[in-house]
């Protein structure tokens, strides 16, 4: 074990028994839901009012981690009503979009990969084959979105979403669906991916010859600052392309925008705001982002030295901690996590709440990032 990991080893245990008391009552508490947020400290279940929202696959997600790491099987029993429900979708093509690798191979995906079971095998390869046919040959990107005026647009997320790409390749043998992956990995790094390793949130692009027509600021401040769950996206997705395809392009673009990160992160004590460069004041904290760059890092860690490991290592630690100590909601009797999650940064004409709430992602890095300190080595992605 790891000299930083065992020093941290007391902290660890600690944590991972409070989430395993919560998450067994939560999971059957919300065992024929989607959530996404609470209210009250109550899951709601997106799968009543919108079963195609992009985050659907995280719960399912979160119980196949649990079951993983503790051999329970109320974990895999509320995983597999999660795929269920949202194989509700499947009957809409049009819900259907760029999110897919998010809502499925964390669902259908991980089920396939645990289990062997193949309606799950036959599901994400459907899902995979219908992100694949987003990819517009002539521009070179996954376009986002079924939404009208989303022609042309690219987003940093999408870089979530290619395992489910790179998977399908791996699994039939044919390398189309990584090809594909890779194609959109490249353009995020020439379009979304800054020289300083900050991001842009969306581009749009010309559809004929892939070059950006505008950049819009999305969920960040502006369309020159830096989204931090943007960033996170790109730190977890260009590791995950490097985990899939050994391409050193993909190292080095995850490198710059981790370590732009972490110099930013140490500003706010190891919490991120929404965004790196928007206004002092207010500041808005966004755990999703720092749960999921905490993830990203540990794995990260395993394909740099052993001097660099030990500095994602230890930020990775760090934000954990912070996320610990300020947002981590242990009471059994509620059901959400980590609260102080945040959709967007907030603008004038906003009117629902945007900021500092708890949102399912924000849970599931949280876990996934505590799982992968106390040695889980199933890589869900």
């Amino acid at each position: 074990m790891n000299n930083l990991i065992t020093k941290n080893e007391e902290w660890i245990n600690s944590v991972w028994v409070k989430i395993e008391k919560k998450m067994e009552k939560v999971a059957v508490r919300s065992f024929d839901k989607l959530p996404y947020t609470t209210s009250d400290g109550v899951h709601d279940d997106r799968s009543k009012d919108d079963p195609g929202w992009w985050t659907n696959g995280f719960w399912g997600g979160m119980m196949w981690l649990m079951y993983l790491s503790t051999k329970n099987d109320v974990y895999m029993s509320t995983a597999i009503r999660s795929e269920e429900k949202l194989d509700e979708v499947l009957k809409n093509f049009l819900r259907i979009d760029h999110d897919a690798g998010f809502m499925w191979h964390l669902t259908s995906g991980a089920n396939y990969r645990i289990t062997g079971d193949k309606k799950a095998f036959n599901t994400n390869m459907t899902v995979a084959a219908a992100l694949a046919s987003r990819y517009n040959i002539d521009a070179g990107y996954i376009r986002a979105w079924n939404f009208e005026n989303t022609e042309g647009i690219s987003i940093i997320d999408c870089m979530m979403n290619l395992p489910l790409l790179y998977w399908a390749s791996e699994e039939i043998g044919d390398d189309r669906y990584k090809k594909i992956a890779m194609a959109h990995a490249d353009m995020a790094i020439k379009d979304h991916i800054r020289p300083d390793g900050s991001v842009n949130h969306i581009v749009r692009h010309d559809d004929d010859t892939g070059e950006i027509i505008e950049i819009q600021a999305g969920q960040g401040y502006s369309e020159t600052s830096c989204w931090t769950r943007g960033l996170a996206w790109a730190i977890y997705g260009s590791v995950i392309s490097y985990v899939h395809t050994k391409e050193k392009r993909y190292l080095d673009a995850a490198i710059k925008c981790a370590n732009f990160f972490i110099a930013n992160v140490i500003r706010t004590d190891y919490l991120p705001p929404i965004d790196f460069r928007s206004p002092v004041e207010p500041l808005y904290y966004d755990s999703t982002a720092g749960a999921c760059v905490a993830s990203a890092l540990l794995e990260l860690a395993k394909f740099v030295s052993e001097a660099e490991a030990e500095n994602y290592r230890d930020a990775s630690i760090k934000m954990l901690r912070a996320i610990d100590e300020k947002c981590a909601n242990y009471d059994e009797n509620i059901d959400h996590l980590v609260d102080l999650g945040s959709e967007r940064y907030p603008s004038p004409e906003t009117t629902k709440k945007v900021v500092e709430f708890p949102i399912i992602y924000a849970d599931y890095y949280y876990i996934e990032a505590i799982c992968k300190l106390r040695g889980l080595d199933f890589f869900m992605w």
